[in-house]
């Protein structure tokens, strides 16, 4: 295989970005006991407005539209994030989202997700979601109140009962063609097969299986794990793969498992955690700050700023960031163990955050190192066996 960097005469070539991450509330309703945006290493947050002024979504429509005619972008995706992006009005998100449909070349498509934690979801906001063509995607830990004990509001109650009514208001076939999918970050102290198998009970059309933030100077739950277990997170995904490809895989999409499956046979694909295609992905904070994905801020203060914004400044010098650069650098930007590694092309490396060494830097082999290992050749191996059948 080979790595399929652009590039140009003097070396790689700057990649568009195509994903417009745009922050519509820096506040969240949950207080979840594990979230590294609000209890990690920065606070960048609080000095922040709570909701982005007129001025900020005007100048970010008018950025995106300028990036997109520049480059010729026919297809682009904009996420609404926060926080909570549900705390802002539905109407305000399809304001949004029209601004920017508004402002792009007539030939651009723009992809419009919402990404919430489910619990602020009823029809009303889902019927104008829809009529905006917004559509919604929710972060859970597990289709079961078992699953979620760490997602709290902030007096400490569960918010389980209403992630769970949102969810399966969303399931509904009136509302279905809303449905995103459903985000669950890996919890070893879960069962994946019962997490895996519960999510499925919200009938969701993609799943997609995230590994806790952390690096070689924070390692996540459960890592360096004992010697007679080396890659649990590994062997947590193999078990719900297996379950997957061999029931499932025809009924739900499961992002992490396709994009492998898709590297291991040469087909270009890339998650922020597998393959070496450019990251193409950039956020705009309520005050109108450009930054780089919030994956970073779980490394260190200000790793995702990039001193620029929306105001002042062009996505393409976003593009020209030391930072936003070495995410493009494919190659070029790992380790030599990584780069000498027979995975390289299928691993990419792993999450970029998840390289980091406090004083040192990203260039290093991933803490998911021995799991993205473990999870790759059990998929080549299923592939294999298909193959031969």
């Amino acid at each position: 295989m080979t790595s399929r960097e652009p590039t140009g005469p003097d070396g790689p070539r700057a990649v568009p970005f195509r994903q417009f991450i745009l922050k519509m509330n820096g506040r969240c309703n949950l207080a979840c006991r594990y979230c590294y945006l609000y209890a990690g290493p920065d606070s960048g947050w609080r000095h922040r407005p709570a909701t982005p002024a007129a001025p900020v979504l005007d100048a970010t429509a008018a950025r995106i539209a300028e990036h997109a005619a520049a480059h010729g972008l026919t297809d682009i995706a904009v996420a609404l994030h926060g926080g909570e992006p549900l705390l802002a009005e539905a109407a305000t998100l399809g304001a949004v989202v029209d601004r920017v449909r508004a402002a792009v070349p007539a030939d651009c498509t723009v992809h419009a997700t919402v990404q919430t934690n489910g619990t602020l979801l009823d029809d009303d906001r889902l019927r104008t979601l829809a009529a905006h063509r917004i559509r919604v995607g929710v972060s859970l830990d597990g289709g079961l109140p078992a699953h979620n004990l760490a997602r709290v509001d902030h007096a400490g109650r569960p918010s389980w009962p209403a992630a769970a009514r949102g969810l399966r208001l969303l399931a509904e076939d009136r509302h279905r063609g809303s449905y995103a999918g459903v985000l669950c970050v890996v919890d070893l102290a879960s069962d994946p097969a019962e997490v895996y198998e519960s999510l499925l009970d919200f009938s969701p059309p993609a799943v997609d299986f995230l590994l806790p933030h952390g690096n070689r100077s924070v390692p996540p739950p459960g890592l360096p794990a004992p010697a007679e277990r080396p890659a649990p997170y590994g062997d947590w995904l193999c078990t719900v793969f297996d379950r997957w490809w061999r029931s499932d895989r025809r009924r739900v999409r499961v992002r992490i498992f396709e994009e492998c499956l898709a590297l291991l046979l040469g087909v270009p694909a890339a998650t922020e955690s597998l393959g070496l295609r450019p990251f193409d992905a950039v956020v705009v904070e309520t005050d109108g700050s450009i930054e780089q994905v919030d994956s970073l801020k779980s490394a260190y203060e200000g790793a995702a700023a990039t001193g620029l914004d929306v105001f002042r400044h062009t996505f393409d010098e976003a593009l020209a960031h030391p930072g936003v650069a070495a995410r493009q650098a494919g190659l070029g930007a790992l380790a030599g163990q990584c780069r000498r590694c027979p995975l390289v092309q299928v691993c990419g490396g792993g999450n970029y955050a998840h390289r980091y060494v406090a004083g040192e830097g990203f260039r290093h082999p991933s803490v998911y190192c021995a799991d993205l290992q473990r999870l790759i050749r059990h998929i080549a191996d299923r592939l294999a066996e298909a193959a031969a059948a």
